[in-house]
């Protein structure tokens, strides 16, 4: 039930990987210094610094535009640098650095055929740059290690893309199929509806002239199964994109949450349900949501739990929406929720409940809870609710 967002625990790993970055960073400047000769050139000094930051650079251009500047600029300096007579000194380990980090980037995201020309740029860029040594240096060495890098990154940014491509493809899968799903699932309910207004129309035939004063609570009873379907149908008409199939709506919704929440945990789990939900009037496409809610949500806790945890399920009325929420808390031995799963993150479930939910109208939230453990929360809109009580 992941998310193809970033997992729990993200925004705390930020600073790791930034050191990550950092550290080998400074360290390559700090040789670039040493190596370099005071009456040689700066320009490779400076060249690194302003490379890391077309980098790292957010919420500007896009990648394309800096990485062609950036391979523009790095071949314009190994260039003026050959042609400059005068002493020698380091090409810029830096600035390889970031040129090699870029090329993985422009590899893995830059729009294509565009991407292809950017990332020959910049691998030409990384391999020519030791040239600006001078002749009588080990500069042909030093081009041949960088080229072996700069095909090392091409590799992984395009093995980055085929995976941000195979998990494009697989989120597109999920939420077609919950389309299906959702699909089948008003295939059944407008069945329903339209079969009791036709029985209601024949039994008015039947009887418009022998009682034509029970006419009127027949045709009460078409106008609300009518109302009815064409609400659902409002709802989810642009879902229906596969044949009907077999999807039952639980009979009891309550009595099958029950079930499910026993069958899962056994005693470690609790079913709470408020008075004002029991109350309350849903669409049987909602009814249906809340099902899949608390059966993937179950499902999918000792995922996140890491072994034996409570967890409780609580539906109550908030407003005019029913909420539903399944929490457990941390697994055995005290891990967190927050340890990355069996199998790692990236999930596909809550790509489907959302799609599911959204399309009744409701909403999902779903993270970690303060001291360990993992929260689903829909909620999901009610055709009626009682006016007062808890």
């Amino acid at each position: 039930m992941d998310d193809h967002r970033s997992p729990p625990g993200t925004a705390r790993a930020r600073i790791p990987r930034a050191l990550l970055f950092a550290v080998p960073a400074v360290l390559l400047w700090l040789l670039d210094l040493v190596s370099s000769r005071p009456e040689g050139p700066w320009l490779p000094l400076a060249s690194g610094p302003v490379a890391v930051a077309v980098l790292a650079v957010r919420g500007g251009p896009g990648i394309e535009a800096r990485a062609a500047a950036a391979a523009l600029a790095s071949g314009a300096l190994t260039l003026g640098t050959v042609l400059t007579p005068g002493p020698t000194g380091g090409w810029g380990l830096l600035e390889s650095f970031a040129l090699l980090a870029l090329l993985t980037v422009t590899a893995r995201t830059a729009r294509l055929p565009a991407g292809y020309a950017l990332c020959a740029l910049l691998a030409v860029a990384v391999a020519v740059a030791p040239v600006r040594m001078g002749a009588h240096s080990d500069a042909e060495s030093f081009a041949f290690v960088l080229t072996v890098a700069a095909g090392g990154a091409l590799a992984l940014g395009g093995y980055l893309r085929s995976l941000d491509t195979r998990r494009a493809l697989a989120v597109t899968a999920t939420q077609e199929e919950e389309r299906r799903r959702i699909a089948r699932d008003l295939h059944d309910f407008v069945a329903h509806h339209v079969t009791g207004i036709v029985v209601q129309a024949q039994a008015a035939r039947a009887i418009r002239e022998s009682a034509p004063d029970q006419l009127d609570p027949l045709l009460a009873g078409i106008e609300k199964a009518g109302g009815e379907t064409l609400d659902s149908m409002r709802r989810l008409v642009h879902v229906l994109r596969a044949e009907p199939g077999a999807t039952t709506r639980p009979a009891d919704l309550l009595t099958e949450l029950a079930a499910l929440v026993a069958a899962s945990h056994g005693d470690a789990a609790t079913l709470e349900v408020s008075a004002r939900a029991r109350a309350a009037a849903l669409a049987p496409e909602v009814e249906t949501s809340v099902h899949r809610v608390v059966q993937e949500a179950l499902t999918n806790v000792t995922r996140h739990a890491h072994g034996a945890a409570d967890v409780r399920v609580r539906i109550a009325a908030e407003g005019r929406e029913l909420v539903v929420e399944v929490t457990n808390g941390p697994g055995a031995h005290g891990r967190s929720a927050d340890r990355t799963p069996p199998g790692g993150h990236g999930g596909l479930g809550l790509i489907g409940l959302r799609e599911r939910v959204a399309a009744v109208g409701g909403g999902l939230e779903a993270g970690p809870v303060p001291g360990g453990g993992w929260r689903v929360r829909a909620a999901l809109p009610v055709l009626g609710l009682p006016e007062s009580g808890p």
